[in-house]
């Protein structure tokens, strides 16, 4: 098994296991594909690698076996549902990144709402070392948010970028020291899956708005996204919390 789903409490972990350089592969791809269907009723998805780099990219042998365009493109629409699926989950989805995190796994942390980082983790988007431009979104994805040139440069210059420079550029959203960093990294997950999840759920549809149409767009569909959060369980409760018993000490159960 190259995937591997574990849950604490109502965190669910996938992690990526394959040594020694965890890269993608069709094999590895089909297992995260059922690790993500069997996430049943967790409220939150810490998403991390095991071993001495998060990954070294992708196996190059799977371009090598593309022998037309078409080919390619039908691998390249596999390759991108993944982050897709990932950018879809209506939970808080965590990407923890404890050393270097090279293509593919770097596309999957930015579909991911936020990246945790260790201090000496490394990213780079390095296909141009083989002629290519990353297939499984993490150009558009960077340039969401980092900007357009910041984007440019990134895939264009194939370099290596610290946890602390990803940090300045609003792409890595914490950055912890290496020691201790994979329990920091699922304590933060696990206070956003025991948090008002239905609520992140609709920052996330409202932030999607924003991103197809800006703030008009986003300002169309607020109020209903927001509105709709009154029938749900934590909302009245979590009121009557902080009415009776102050603010912060409100407990959710996600629906």
């Amino acid at each position: 098994m190259k995937i591997h789903l574990t849950r604490r409490d109502e965190l669910a972990i996938i992690t990526i296991d394959a040594p020694p350089l965890n890269l993608y592969s069709l094999d590895l791809d089909a297992e995260f594909h059922e690790a993500l269907d069997e996430l049943g009723d967790a409220r939150a998805l810490l998403v991390n690698a095991s071993g001495r780099v998060v990954s070294g990219g992708v196996d190059v042998s799977l371009f090598a076996a593309q022998e037309y365009r078409e080919e390619a493109q039908q691998l390249f629409d596999r390759m991108l549902l993944l982050p897709q699926r990932l950018a879809a989950l209506p939970i808080p989805t965590v990407f923890a990144a404890h050393a270097l995190c090279l293509t593919w796994a770097f596309e999957l942390a930015v579909a991911c709402d936020l990246i945790l980082a260790a201090s000496s983790a490394r990213f780079g988007l390095v296909e141009k070392v083989v002629g290519l431009t990353p297939t499984m979104g993490g150009t558009q994805r960077l340039a969401a948010r980092a900007g357009v040139g910041r984007a440019k440069e990134f895939v264009m210059t194939g370099d290596l970028y610290d946890a602390a420079t990803l940090e300045r550029w609003n792409v890595v959203n914490r950055v912890f020291p290496d020691e201790g960093f994979a329990l920091a990294a699922e304590q933060f997950a696990l206070s956003l899956a025991t948090g008002p999840t239905q609520a992140h759920f609709a920052t996330k549809q409202v932030l999607a708005h924003f991103e197809n149409g800006g703030v008009p767009e986003a300002d169309a569909h607020v109020t209903t996204i927001a509105s709709a959060l009154f029938e749900t369980e934590d909302l009245p409760r979590a009121v009557h919390s902080f009415l009776t018993d102050g603010p912060g000490r409100a407990s959710f159960i996600g629906r």
